[in-house]
């Protein structure tokens, strides 16, 4: 072998050293709001945990990449995927049609809004409706707080006290103003209130029944549709292989079920 064919050799070795490196390093980042058991939360010893953080390690075992998942406030869940922060964000983010206009969503299970109130409900609520004048707790930037605002400027038109919202940047931080007795009711969304009556011994109960069904989805930047095609084939596998029905149980969402990966289909469920 020559010196020019030995320098070929080198370079070309080189050059598959980095390319596998990159390869190597290469890994799925999913942004989320990491306090919405039992989608996403902290467990004991800190790790994170919930229906949302093992779909996300099952997508990206499909995709054939490691998965990093960044705990951020849910507001700017959305704002760091469209700027390239992260890949895509799970956290239980409702598909809605002004959401759509940020990103685009790959969607994957139904969940509503709920509302947790006191053992034994001594305000009397079944319905949203019925929170004019009283002290409603709620994460900052969520669909429900825009649900709450509008039904707030209603109880004003019908003459009725406007709901006093509190605003909080964590879903924690809104329960523990609920716990600390400073709201008469947590409202967030359903699978998060029946996971907090159920886990709290019996000092709440969820009030009513859910309300404004909405798919949650994936959120992918737009114009990026090779991830988008991605992300839906590995949820396609995810579906097909058992792993999707087995995390549903594992987490108590059967109900929610969303057996396909339809693209922005929140639009079929806005008002």
């Amino acid at each position: 072998m020559n010196c020019f064919s030995r320098a070929i050799v080198v370079m070309l070795a080189a050059l598959f050293s980095v390319c596998v490196a990159a390869s190597a390093s290469s890994e799925l980042k999913v942004a989320s709001d990491v306090s919405y058991a039992p989608l996403e939360f902290y467990g004991p010893s800190h790790q994170m945990e919930g229906f949302d953080v093992d779909l996300a390690h099952a997508l990206a075992g499909q995709l054939g990449e490691p998965v990093a998942i960044s705990n951020h406030t849910f507001d700017e869940v959305l704002h760091a995927v469209r700027a390239g922060t992260f890949d895509v964000g799970i956290s239980a983010i409702s598909d809605t049609r002004a959401r759509e206009t940020q990103v685009d969503f790959v969607d994957y299970l139904l969940a509503g809004s709920g509302m947790l109130v006191p053992a034994g409900n001594p305000k009397h609520i079944f319905d949203v409706s019925g929170l004019c004048g009283l002290r409603v707790d709620v994460q900052r930037g969520t669909s429900q707080e825009t649900e709450l605002n509008e039904t707030s400027t209603h109880c004003a038109s019908i003459g009725l006290a406007p709901i006093k919202l509190v605003e909080f940047a964590t879903d924690d931080q809104a329960f523990d103003a609920f716990k600390e007795g400073k709201s008469d009711v947590h409202v967030t969304d359903f699978p998060v209130v029946a996971y907090l009556a159920k886990t709290n011994g019996h000092s709440y109960e969820v009030a009513g029944r859910q309300f404004d069904l909405v798919p949650y989805g994936i959120a992918v930047p737009k114009g990026n549709a090779e991830l988008r095609a991605r992300i839906v084939a590995a949820l396609h596998a995810v579906i097909a292989d058992g792993t999707y029905d087995a995390l549903l149980k594992k987490w108590g969402l059967e109900q929610g079920a969303l057996r396909s990966a339809p693209i922005n289909a929140g639009t079929l469920f806005s008002k």
